[in-house]
């Protein structure tokens, strides 16, 4: 039986990448294990967790990041350059597996020594892009910058103050030093166009790059009655529900000026009645509820995948305004449950909207599209779904196929 493993910071939010597909491993009998720096939630079975020193070097890692980056343009989103970890390899996990997953792994779980003693261990290793960050000098996005792909990442817009071997220079060094010295490295992208950037960045454009997508439990994230859903959420069953992740209103990768301008377009052509705005992801946030011309219900941050669930049911529309996505988990999750899904045409989106017919993909940057995209799925009751190319089974399929190649490499 196939051993593998999977090395991730934490299972919560977009961290349950790896929790679920290590239980897709575990339904076809491949033998799975995670190895954790935070306790999950969820409850899951055949993870390791790692103690009090390492969330102690964890906690200290944030402070050092805090430094290194404080100059950051922040309307550029995040940097890592990882400075201290731990040493995964030495565990009996990682060192009984046949395969190891390298999924998020920053934020004091391995630095660049760690992810070389993990390549040292001469088993195949495969690095889960679940942002740039591998592929790039250290920012979790590029935006418009392709330095990457051109010069080996200087310059960076990040630190607009230092013209000459600033940090990213140093960190695309010692990517590039470690990805050239060990073949046994695999990069898995969960979006055709990460797949693209990683085959044209300077790191990895010589690497074998393999598109596939994400997993869900499609047996959890199901279509079921909208009007029970509702009802659950002491919502109306005749009002019109529009859903969406809470975001931060600050963050460079979430797009909330847009969604707020979609709303207000849509109150002010008096387009749609009895509108109900479904929010998820955190606590009341005044902010955005005085800024939306609609009613408001703050769902709070969701703990079990149940409740999710039953958000994305009890939604007419699911509204994704992400200007920067690598894949878009709750893209995946409203189309699993019947939801259309209006977002951007960037990144890892895409893979999952056909336009016009499980959803709306608008412009860019265009929120009067944007309101456009939620009127038109609410008047052609527009139905989600996930494309077959995205089927979990489909999914599963790849990674069986990937497991043939690389163990014998």
């Amino acid at each position: 039986m196939t051993k593998v493993v999977h090395i991730q910071y934490s299972m919560e939010s977009a961290g349950r990448a790896a929790l679920r597909l290590q239980k897709a491993f575990v339904a076809v009998n491949i033998e799975s294990t995670i190895v954790s720096m935070q306790h999950s939630v969820q409850g899951a079975a055949n993870v390791t967790y790692l103690g009090t020193r390492a969330r102690l070097i964890s906690k200290l890692e944030d402070k050092i990041q805090g430094y290194l980056t404080r100059k950051v343009n922040k309307l550029l989103g995040s940097f890592s350059y990882p400075v201290l970890g731990n040493n995964i390899a030495r565990l009996e996990e990682v060192k009984n597996a046949d395969i190891i997953y390298v999924h998020w792994a920053l934020k004091g779980l391995l630095n660049f020594r760690n992810i070389e003693q993990i390549a040292r261990l001469n088993k195949p290793v495969v690095i889960f892009l679940h942002d740039m960050w591998n592929i790039t000098g250290g920012c979790h996005h590029s935006f418009t910058c392709e330095t990457y792909k051109t010069e080996g990442c200087n310059s960076c817009p990040m630190f607009p103050a230092v013209k000459k071997n600033d940090l990213s220079a140093r960190e695309f060094r010692k990517k590039l030093k470690i990805y050239s010295k060990y073949n046994n490295l695999h990069f898995v992208s969960p979006s055709r166009w990460l797949y693209n950037c990683a085959k044209e960045s300077l790191l990895t454009k010589n690497k074998p790059v393999h598109y596939i997508p994400n997993i869900l439990d499609s047996s959890l994230f199901k279509p079921t009655d909208k009007n029970v859903a509702k009802k659950f959420l002491n919502i109306d069953g005749n009002e019109t529900v529009i859903a969406f992740g809470a975001i931060s209103v600050n963050s460079p990768y979430k797009g909330w000026k847009y969604l707020q301008k979609a709303m207000e377009l849509l109150k002010q052509e008096d387009a749609l009645k009895n509108v109900s705005v479904l929010i998820f992801g955190s606590a009341y946030n005044k902010e955005i509820a005085d800024a939306i011309p609609y009613k408001t219900k703050f769902m709070g941050y969701l703990l079990d995948e149940y409740s999710t669930a039953l958000v994305y049911n009890a939604a007419d529309v699911f509204i994704a305004p992400s200007l920067a996505e690598a894949f878009g988990y709750v893209v995946m999750e409203a189309l699993s449950c019947g939801t259309p899904v209006v977002g951007f045409d960037v990144g890892g989106i895409p893979d999952m909207i056909s336009h016009k017919e499980n959803g709306y993909l608008a412009k860019y940057k265009d929120a009067a599209d944007v309101s456009e995209g939620i009127k038109f799925c609410l008047q052609n009751n527009i139905k989600g779904y996930l494309l077959p190319e995205i089927q979990p089974s489909e999914t599963v399929k790849k990674h069986l196929e990937l497991f043939e190649q690389i163990k014998g490499v």
